[in-house]
């Protein structure tokens, strides 16, 4: 069996996310969507109970598909699902100089785990969780950018966060 990790934050999903997920999906098969435990970020809008339900509510047909957390190193939680692969989606060349470094690190860590990189569709080149929610912040339509399954969600906390 090829399992694969795709890891983030996913604070929240996106569209951009889901279509590495679901792509990640027909590669493999098993894909294990692990959210990051990461303490550095104090502000996320989302716990990670939360990030997790959210993600399942998205893929409810992608049944090779496991949400899952994680903290630590990405090469321990590979290693700890059997997963041969590691995939991150890229969305210009920034992001592929960053992915790259840690790929280099990742397969220094653990030989047996490649990294994968999946192009971004086009449609979500400029996506990121950052813009979702600052569009959300500033009372912008997020329905192109997020699943229907959330995009509630996301307002309702926007609106929670900014009444405080």
């Amino acid at each position: 069996m090829k399992i694969a990790i795709c890891p983030g934050s996913f604070d929240p999903v996106t569209l951009g996310h889901l279509d590495i997920i679901s792509r990640a999906a027909r590669l493999f098969d098993k894909v294990y969507v692990a959210v990051l435990k990461n303490s550095s970020k104090k502000n996320s809008m989302f716990t990670i109970e939360e990030r997790m339900e959210l993600l399942e509510r998205c893929i409810p047909d992608l049944t090779n598909v496991e949400v899952i957390t994680f903290e630590g190193l990405l090469v321990d939680c590979a290693r700890e699902n059997d997963a041969i692969a590691i995939v991150k989606g890229l969305r210009a060349v920034t992001d592929f100089e960053y992915e790259f470094q840690m790929a280099l690190i990742n397969k220094k860590l653990n030989r047996e785990v490649d990294t994968l990189f999946l192009t971004t569709n086009a449609k979500y080149l400029y996506l990121s969780s950052s813009i979702v929610k600052e569009v959300a912040k500033n009372g912008g339509d997020i329905t192109d950018f997020v699943h229907p399954a959330v995009a509630e969600d996301i307002k309702n906390r926007i609106h929670k966060e900014i009444k405080g």
